[in-house]
């Protein structure tokens, strides 16, 4: 694999000769340094992506499709080589990491066939001398600006959409891991993606944005990351009118039942909430059970938790990697220390594991959760699961809804009506009926309130990088 940036078709470093050194949050050992540029390298892709749009737009779905499934095919014959990168960078377990890239395979197949539904309609008109058509046309150049917890997965559902729609691409992943987003783009290189219509940039996070936002060629931004930096894009993005899409996180409420069988609860729960270590922004994180059945939910959890083992990814046995650096485990180990300040539980876990080395922080469990508690209504964005009870529907959907974020929340009951009246009140943008692992290729993905706006993946994921063209045409003329 090449670890460097991609502009117009070229492997390239920075010009001031800058790198960025990559390290593993397992060992805290550096593994790579990749090159590290700033405005001008920026300037230098976005041109490289006008100037590729003309041809790229005029293929065919059909041919653009028949790209984009030679890049899935490639990463599905590939999986054994990209997850350990991918381990390695951002210290999720092999298994995750393979699973990640198969997700990504899947996108841009979804997007090879969804590419060729990019329909139009013709509209009855008013007057027989006129036929009204609206036609859908790619957007332009779209730069997209990524977290670091899905290094590929997060630039594999934006690229996917926007290549089957015509679009060309500038893209800058987290500096915290390049090395996935430089493998996808090796992948995609050799697949036969022509030259120009994805350009990969590494650098000074907010040199790139401000350079990206101030620049007329981009037409849209696509970014995933926290609220604090959407709303300075969004900001940004407001003097040149451009168009965006945020995916900003999330605090997921899970309201369990009582009817549920509460060891598969318990099962389903410390799974979902435990993978890639709580640093999902779909985690269920908030769970609120149904009071007859809080103890033996509990009991349950705590026996799912203690079988899982924490250590560096690399390592068969390892269910629970690492965090992603120091700062995201101070964050946890505040969050923990403010619940029990005031007065929650400690169920299971709790502190730093017995590791040498590495950002390691055990899979918690909490109870007696207020919401004057920091992880009572904020994104953990860490291994804690955090039980409070409930008694009535009403109470769970206020308790659930009590957050400024919105973008996915769960139900756990055998009961349709309960679902429904559930799923029906809840204002998050993902729902999962006993489902917590709800994202998929073929379904839209995306938030409400504060967790942003715009949608990835499914039908939606193609129309996102698509403007609507009327035209009017008079045949009296």
């Amino acid at each position: 694999m090449i670890n460097k940036m991609l502009i117009e078709g070229e492997w390239t470093d920075a010009a001031d000769g800058a790198t960025w050194t990559v390290v593993n949050p397992a060992t805290e050992q550096p593994i790579a340094d990749v090159p590290f540029a700033g405005a001008a390298e920026t300037t230098r892709a976005i041109a490289a992506a006008h100037a590729a749009l003309p041809r790229w737009q005029s293929l065919t779905a059909y041919d653009r499709g028949g790209i984009l499934r030679d890049i899935a095919d490639a990463l599905r014959a590939r999986v054994d080589e990209l997850a350990p990168i991918m381990t390695a960078e951002c210290g999720k377990p092999l298994g995750e990491a393979a699973g990640e890239w198969g997700a990504c395979a899947d996108l841009f197949d979804w997007f090879a066939e969804e590419g060729k539904r990019a329909y139009g309609r013709t509209i009855p008109a008013r007057k027989a001398g006129k036929r009204l058509l609206v036609i859908p046309q790619p957007v332009g150049v779209v730069a997209t600006i990524t977290a670091w917890n899905f290094p590929a997965y997060l630039l594999a559902r934006k690229w996917a959409g926007a290549l089957a729609a015509g679009c060309t691409i500038v893209g800058r992943p987290s500096e915290l891991t390049p090395l996935s987003a430089m493998a996808l783009v090796n992948v995609m290189v050799e697949a036969g993606l022509p030259a120009g219509v994805v350009n990969l940039i590494n650098g000074e996070p907010q040199i790139m944005g401000e350079t990206i936002l101030r620049d007329p060629r981009v037409r849209k931004l696509s970014f995933t990351g926290s609220q604090r930096v959407g709303q300075i894009l969004m900001r940004g993005a407001a003097d040149g009118i451009k168009k965006l899409s945020l995916e900003l996180g999330g605090s997921a409420p899970v309201l369990v039942f009582a009817d549920t069988d509460m060891r598969w609860a318990a099962q389903q729960g410390v799974m979902a909430k435990f993978r890639n270590n709580g640093q999902v922004c779909i985690s269920p994180t908030r769970f609120y059970v149904e009071q007859p059945a809080l103890e033996e939910f509990l009991d349950a959890v705590k026996d799912e938790t203690e079988k899982l083992v924490v250590g560096d990814g690399m390592l068969a046995q390892v269910t629970n990697g690492p965090m992603v650096n120091g700062a995201g485990r101070d964050k946890v180990e505040a969050f923990v220390e403010d619940a029990l300040e005031k007065r929650a539980s400690l169920v299971a876990g709790g502190g730093k594991p017995p590791i040498e080395s590495g950002y390691f922080y055990n899979p918690t469990v909490l109870t007696d959760v207020t919401s004057d508690m920091q992880i009572g209504c904020d994104e953990v964005f860490g291994p804690v699961m955090a039980v409070s009870t409930f008694s009535t529907i009403e109470e769970a959907l206020q308790l659930a809804n009590d957050t400024p974020y919105g973008l996915a929340g769960y139900v756990l009951t055998k009961d349709l009506s309960t679902a429904t009246r559930v799923y029906e009140g809840l204002e998050f943008g993902i729902i999962g009926v006993n489902d917590l692992v709800p994202a998929t290729a073929e379904a839209p993905f995306g938030g409400v309130k504060t967790s942003g706006f715009g949608r990835e993946a499914g039908q939606e994921g193609l129309s996102e990088y698509m403007d609507p063209k009327f035209v009017s045409i008079g045949l009296d003329g």
